[in-house]
């Protein structure tokens, strides 16, 4: 098996296909927005848009973003970081991918996206010992990236105290100042706890799960209803010229803190919500 053509594949169909429950819901959406609105015209317009560019396998977005692969902690020493770079440098050149890594002191691109840091690799537990081995890619872009914001309780500013209640002002707050940015409607990932660090990793992690989940923990199962349509109903709409989707989905889960600390980290994804996920035999785990 070529390992590398087969994670250069995934690059290309993440940066290039829209999941389908994230398809559904835009069209949903649609549905839902007033006919001639320039809420439906955007909506009408993103689906487009996703449309093409997997028809033609070609990015569905200029800025491709920070690749993040999740990989089953099993692949290891099949999947490596010098296979997933090799693979993504291939996907630039290909032009799957924008030259979109930055030196972030002398400011010059890395044209070939790969480097100390980049991509970024997670490997990951695995979910069952007889499950088949996967790498998962999410692609963020930078102007979602920018509207990401973490919060820690309690914050006398939003009236936010150390609870549920105080988490849901968080959220609520971090959809109020985004008021569009970020390519509208976007899609939140939330972590509740955790230090600063693994905040952002988790809520990250969130941005994984299907838009028609369902939370395993009730009382967080709760909360993302509430908050999504507290959101909805909010006008800020699509690209934040109004109207009644200004999210697709909100996903929380939460990690353990110390007692002195409480954050509440918002990981904000826009809708083009580009993950996909790749299979490998259990074959090569042998």
């Amino acid at each position: 098996m070529d390992i590398e053509a087969k994670i250069a594949r995934l690059v290309r169909k993440t940066s290039s296909t829209l999941p389908q429950d994230a398809l559904d819901a835009l069209r949903g959406a649609i549905r839902r927005e007033t006919k001639g609105s320039s809420a439906r015209m955007v909506l009408e317009t993103l689906v487009e848009n996703a449309t093409l560019a997997c028809r033609k396998g070609t990015p569905m977005c200029q800025d491709t973003g920070t690749l993040t692969f999740f990989v089953d902690e099993r692949l290891r020493n099949v999947v490596t970081p010098t296979a997933v770079k090799n693979a993504v440098a291939y996907a630039t050149e290909k032009g799957w991918l924008r030259r979109n890594t930055i030196d972030s002191v002398s400011g010059r691109s890395i044209d070939s996206n790969t480097c100390e840091g980049a991509p970024v690799i997670h490997y990951v537990e695995a979910s069952g010992p007889r499950s088949a081995p996967t790498v998962t890619l999410l692609m963020k872009g930078g102007g979602s990236e920018n509207m990401s914001r973490q919060y820690s309780l309690p914050d006398s500013s939003i009236g936010a105290g150390r609870d549920l209640e105080g988490v849901r002002r968080c959220i609520l707050d971090a959809v109020q100042k985004a008021q569009g940015y970020g390519c509208a409607p976007g899609i939140l990932g939330v972590c509740i706890g955790g230090d600063r660090a693994c905040g952002f990793e988790e809520a990250k992690h969130q941005l994984l799960r299907k838009l028609d989940d369902v939370n395993r923990a009730p009382e967080l199962a709760r909360l993302e209803k509430r908050i999504l349509k507290e959101a909805n109903s909010l006008g800020i709409g699509p690209m934040g010229l109004g109207g009644k989707t200004t999210l697709l989905g909100v996903k929380i889960g939460s990690r353990p803190r110390v007692p002195a600390s409480f954050f509440v980290t918002v990981a904000y994804l826009c809708w083009a919500a580009r993950r996909q996920t790749v299979k490998f035999p259990l074959e090569v785990l042998k």
